[in-house]
Protein backbone atom coordinates (compact mmCIF):
# COMPACT_ATOMS: atom_id res chain seq x y z
CA UNK A 1 0.00 0.00 0.00
CA UNK A 2 1.19 3.38 -0.90
CA UNK A 3 2.78 5.50 2.14
CA UNK A 4 1.36 9.32 1.96
CA UNK A 5 3.01 12.21 3.47
CA UNK A 6 2.03 15.20 3.64
CA UNK A 7 4.76 18.00 3.27
CA UNK A 8 2.84 22.04 3.94
CA UNK A 9 5.17 23.83 0.84
CA UNK A 10 8.07 22.12 -1.19
CA UNK A 11 9.28 23.78 -4.51
CA UNK A 12 9.30 20.66 -6.33
CA UNK A 13 7.77 17.26 -4.69
CA UNK A 14 10.26 15.20 -7.25
CA UNK A 15 13.24 17.10 -5.95
CA UNK A 16 12.35 16.72 -2.61
CA UNK A 17 11.18 12.79 -2.71
CA UNK A 18 14.38 12.44 -4.55
CA UNK A 19 16.60 13.97 -1.86
CA UNK A 20 14.86 11.17 -0.06
CA UNK A 21 14.64 8.27 -1.68
CA UNK A 22 17.81 6.24 -0.12
CA UNK A 23 15.60 6.35 3.23
CA UNK A 24 12.18 5.83 2.19
CA UNK A 25 10.36 2.86 1.34
CA UNK A 26 9.14 2.18 -2.38
CA UNK A 27 5.75 3.01 -2.22
CA UNK A 28 6.45 6.80 -0.41
CA UNK A 29 3.99 9.39 -2.09
CA UNK A 30 4.74 12.84 -1.03
CA UNK A 31 2.22 15.69 -1.59
CA UNK A 32 1.62 19.09 -0.90
CA UNK A 33 -1.14 21.64 -1.37
CA UNK A 34 1.81 24.40 -2.13
CA UNK A 35 4.54 23.54 -5.15
CA UNK A 36 6.22 26.58 -5.47
CA UNK A 37 8.51 25.17 -8.72
CA UNK A 38 6.84 22.43 -10.26
CA UNK A 39 9.10 20.97 -13.13
CA UNK A 40 7.30 19.11 -16.31
CA UNK A 41 9.08 17.80 -18.92
CA UNK A 42 11.01 19.60 -21.44
CA UNK A 43 12.20 22.33 -18.40
CA UNK A 44 8.38 23.24 -18.71
CA UNK A 45 7.22 24.80 -15.12
CA UNK A 46 3.93 23.52 -13.62
CA UNK A 47 0.99 25.68 -12.25
CA UNK A 48 -0.99 24.92 -9.64
CA UNK A 49 -2.90 27.25 -7.50
CA UNK A 50 -2.61 26.61 -3.78
CA UNK A 51 -4.78 24.16 -1.94
CA UNK A 52 -6.96 23.64 -5.25
CA UNK A 53 -4.60 20.70 -7.33
CA UNK A 54 -2.98 17.41 -6.69
CA UNK A 55 0.84 18.29 -7.04
CA UNK A 56 2.90 14.37 -5.84
CA UNK A 57 5.48 12.16 -6.07
CA UNK A 58 5.62 8.60 -5.78
CA UNK A 59 8.62 6.32 -5.23
CA UNK A 60 9.03 3.28 -7.11
CA UNK A 61 12.25 0.59 -6.04
CA UNK A 62 13.43 -1.79 -8.15
CA UNK A 63 10.23 -2.12 -10.28
CA UNK A 64 10.17 -5.29 -12.17
CA UNK A 65 11.43 -3.55 -15.44
CA UNK A 66 14.53 -3.45 -17.19
CA UNK A 67 15.93 -0.16 -17.66
CA UNK A 68 15.33 -0.11 -21.72
CA UNK A 69 11.93 -0.77 -20.89
CA UNK A 70 10.87 2.08 -18.35
CA UNK A 71 8.52 3.14 -20.79
CA UNK A 72 6.10 0.65 -19.17
CA UNK A 73 5.89 2.56 -15.99
CA UNK A 74 4.74 6.46 -17.62
CA UNK A 75 2.22 4.31 -19.22
CA UNK A 76 1.04 2.73 -15.82
CA UNK A 77 0.91 6.51 -14.07
CA UNK A 78 -0.74 7.90 -17.69
CA UNK A 79 -3.58 5.09 -17.45
CA UNK A 80 -3.83 5.48 -13.68
CA UNK A 81 -4.70 9.26 -14.01
CA UNK A 82 -6.89 8.51 -17.23
CA UNK A 83 -9.27 5.68 -15.34
CA UNK A 84 -8.75 8.15 -11.99
CA UNK A 85 -10.59 11.26 -13.97
CA UNK A 86 -12.88 9.15 -15.89
CA UNK A 87 -14.30 8.09 -12.59
CA UNK A 88 -15.03 11.75 -11.63
CA UNK A 89 -15.85 13.49 -15.27
CA UNK A 90 -16.83 10.88 -17.86
CA UNK A 91 -14.77 8.87 -20.53
CA UNK A 92 -12.97 11.88 -22.98
CA UNK A 93 -9.85 11.49 -21.35
CA UNK A 94 -7.09 10.69 -23.04
CA UNK A 95 -2.76 10.33 -22.86
CA UNK A 96 -1.39 12.88 -25.10
CA UNK A 97 2.10 11.15 -25.62
CA UNK A 98 4.37 10.08 -23.87
CA UNK A 99 1.88 11.41 -20.37
CA UNK A 100 0.49 13.82 -20.63
CA UNK A 101 -3.55 13.21 -19.79
CA UNK A 102 -5.80 15.57 -22.00
CA UNK A 103 -9.76 15.81 -21.70
CA UNK A 104 -10.53 16.49 -25.30
CA UNK A 105 -8.09 18.85 -26.38
CA UNK A 106 -7.31 20.19 -23.18
CA UNK A 107 -4.57 19.80 -20.88
CA UNK A 108 -5.16 17.88 -17.45
CA UNK A 109 -2.32 16.74 -16.13
CA UNK A 110 1.13 16.43 -16.44
CA UNK A 111 3.87 14.19 -15.42
CA UNK A 112 7.85 14.11 -14.91
CA UNK A 113 9.53 10.78 -14.63
CA UNK A 114 12.90 10.33 -13.57
CA UNK A 115 14.51 7.30 -12.91
CA UNK A 116 17.85 6.24 -11.34
CA UNK A 117 19.59 3.17 -12.90
CA UNK A 118 21.89 -0.04 -11.86
CA UNK A 119 23.04 -1.10 -15.12
CA UNK A 120 20.47 -2.39 -17.02
CA UNK A 121 17.92 -1.96 -14.10
CA UNK A 122 16.09 0.44 -12.44
CA UNK A 123 17.40 1.47 -9.00
CA UNK A 124 14.58 3.84 -8.48
CA UNK A 125 11.97 5.88 -10.12
CA UNK A 126 10.40 9.12 -9.06
CA UNK A 127 6.67 9.64 -10.86
CA UNK A 128 5.76 13.53 -10.61
CA UNK A 129 1.77 14.15 -11.36
CA UNK A 130 0.54 17.73 -11.27
CA UNK A 131 -3.56 17.49 -11.50
CA UNK A 132 -5.90 20.04 -11.98
CA UNK A 133 -8.83 19.52 -9.99
CA UNK A 134 -10.77 22.09 -8.46
CA UNK A 135 -8.65 25.56 -10.04
CA UNK A 136 -11.07 27.71 -11.82
CA UNK A 137 -8.29 30.37 -13.10
CA UNK A 138 -4.83 29.73 -14.35
CA UNK A 139 -2.77 32.62 -15.21
CA UNK A 140 0.07 30.99 -16.85
CA UNK A 141 0.75 31.60 -20.72
CA UNK A 142 -0.12 27.61 -20.60
CA UNK A 143 -2.03 27.36 -23.93
CA UNK A 144 -4.64 24.90 -23.01
CA UNK A 145 -4.90 24.09 -19.42
CA UNK A 146 -8.25 22.54 -17.63
CA UNK A 147 -9.38 21.18 -14.30
CA UNK A 148 -12.03 18.80 -12.94
CA UNK A 149 -14.01 21.64 -11.74
CA UNK A 150 -13.84 23.18 -15.17
CA UNK A 151 -15.64 19.92 -16.67
CA UNK A 152 -18.12 19.16 -14.14
CA UNK A 153 -18.78 22.73 -12.16
CA UNK A 154 -18.18 21.03 -8.90
CA UNK A 155 -15.25 20.70 -6.95
CA UNK A 156 -13.77 16.99 -6.18
CA UNK A 157 -12.09 15.47 -2.92
CA UNK A 158 -8.36 15.75 -3.79
CA UNK A 159 -7.51 13.07 -1.08
CA UNK A 160 -9.61 10.61 -3.40
CA UNK A 161 -8.44 10.59 -6.30
CA UNK A 162 -5.22 11.15 -5.02
CA UNK A 163 -5.12 7.62 -3.24
CA UNK A 164 -7.28 6.19 -6.66
CA UNK A 165 -4.14 7.06 -8.72
CA UNK A 166 -1.69 6.11 -6.58
CA UNK A 167 -2.91 2.63 -5.55
CA UNK A 168 -3.61 2.20 -9.17
CA UNK A 169 -0.26 2.57 -10.29
CA UNK A 170 1.24 0.56 -7.49
CA UNK A 171 -1.28 -2.28 -9.08
CA UNK A 172 -0.60 -1.84 -12.76
CA UNK A 173 3.70 -1.75 -11.68
CA UNK A 174 3.58 -4.77 -9.41
CA UNK A 175 2.33 -6.98 -12.42
CA UNK A 176 4.66 -5.83 -14.77
CA UNK A 177 6.88 -9.13 -14.15
CA UNK A 178 3.97 -10.37 -15.89
CA UNK A 179 4.69 -10.62 -19.57
CA UNK A 180 1.02 -10.60 -20.69
CA UNK A 181 0.26 -8.22 -18.07
CA UNK A 182 2.84 -5.93 -19.79
CA UNK A 183 0.77 -6.82 -23.45
CA UNK A 184 -2.32 -5.89 -21.84
CA UNK A 185 -0.92 -2.63 -20.18
CA UNK A 186 0.48 -1.55 -23.37
CA UNK A 187 -2.81 -2.10 -25.60
CA UNK A 188 -4.82 -0.32 -23.11
CA UNK A 189 -2.25 2.43 -23.49
CA UNK A 190 -2.63 2.41 -27.20
CA UNK A 191 -6.42 2.49 -26.75
CA UNK A 192 -6.44 5.51 -24.26
CA UNK A 193 -3.69 7.35 -26.93
CA UNK A 194 -4.73 10.73 -28.02
CA UNK A 195 -5.40 11.01 -32.18
CA UNK A 196 -4.85 7.22 -32.36
CA UNK A 197 -8.06 6.96 -34.06
CA UNK A 198 -6.35 6.07 -37.65
CA UNK A 199 -6.85 9.60 -39.14
CA UNK A 200 -4.56 11.88 -40.11
CA UNK A 201 -3.51 14.90 -37.91
CA UNK A 202 -0.98 17.92 -37.59
CA UNK A 203 2.94 17.08 -36.13
CA UNK A 204 6.06 19.46 -36.33
CA UNK A 205 9.43 17.59 -35.99
CA UNK A 206 12.71 19.25 -34.37
CA UNK A 207 13.45 20.70 -37.58
CA UNK A 208 10.58 22.86 -38.01
CA UNK A 209 8.69 20.91 -40.31
CA UNK A 210 5.39 20.55 -40.29
CA UNK A 211 3.36 17.55 -41.76
CA UNK A 212 0.65 15.24 -41.40
CA UNK A 213 0.43 11.68 -40.08
CA UNK A 214 -1.40 8.90 -37.96
CA UNK A 215 0.17 7.05 -34.82
CA UNK A 216 0.90 3.60 -35.95
CA UNK A 217 2.88 2.48 -33.20
CA UNK A 218 5.08 3.17 -29.53
CA UNK A 219 8.33 0.97 -28.79
CA UNK A 220 8.64 -0.50 -25.25
CA UNK A 221 11.62 2.30 -25.12
CA UNK A 222 8.68 4.90 -25.71
CA UNK A 223 9.77 6.04 -29.28
CA UNK A 224 6.57 7.26 -31.63
CA UNK A 225 6.25 5.66 -35.36
CA UNK A 226 3.94 8.03 -37.24
CA UNK A 227 2.70 7.18 -40.42
CA UNK A 228 3.17 10.33 -42.58
CA UNK A 229 0.58 11.06 -45.60
CA UNK A 230 2.92 9.75 -48.02
CA UNK A 231 2.78 6.26 -46.42
CA UNK A 232 6.15 6.14 -45.10
CA UNK A 233 6.88 5.76 -41.23
CA UNK A 234 9.11 7.53 -39.18
CA UNK A 235 10.09 7.01 -35.96
CA UNK A 236 10.74 9.63 -33.15
CA UNK A 237 12.12 10.23 -29.59
CA UNK A 238 10.59 12.25 -26.94
CA UNK A 239 10.89 15.72 -27.67
CA UNK A 240 11.86 15.14 -31.74
CA UNK A 241 8.10 15.66 -32.53
CA UNK A 242 5.38 17.41 -31.42
CA UNK A 243 1.30 17.74 -32.00
CA UNK A 244 -0.44 20.88 -33.51
CA UNK A 245 -3.84 21.35 -31.48
CA UNK A 246 -5.08 24.81 -32.82
CA UNK A 247 -2.26 25.82 -34.67
CA UNK A 248 -0.39 25.69 -31.57
CA UNK A 249 2.47 23.34 -30.90
CA UNK A 250 2.16 21.40 -28.07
Amino acid sequence: MPHYIKVSQTASTNTYLSRLAATLPGGTVIYTPSQTAGRGQKGNSWESEDGKNLTFSMLLKRPPVKARDQFYLSEAAALAVVEALSAEAGDQFTVKWPNDVYWRDKKACGMLIESSLDGTDIAHSVIGIGININQERFLSDAPNPVSLKGITGHEHDLMAILKRVCSRIEQLVDALGDDSARESLHRQYMAALYRNDGNLHPFEDASGHRFMANVTGIAPDGTLTLQHEDGTTHDYLFKEVKHIIDGVIL
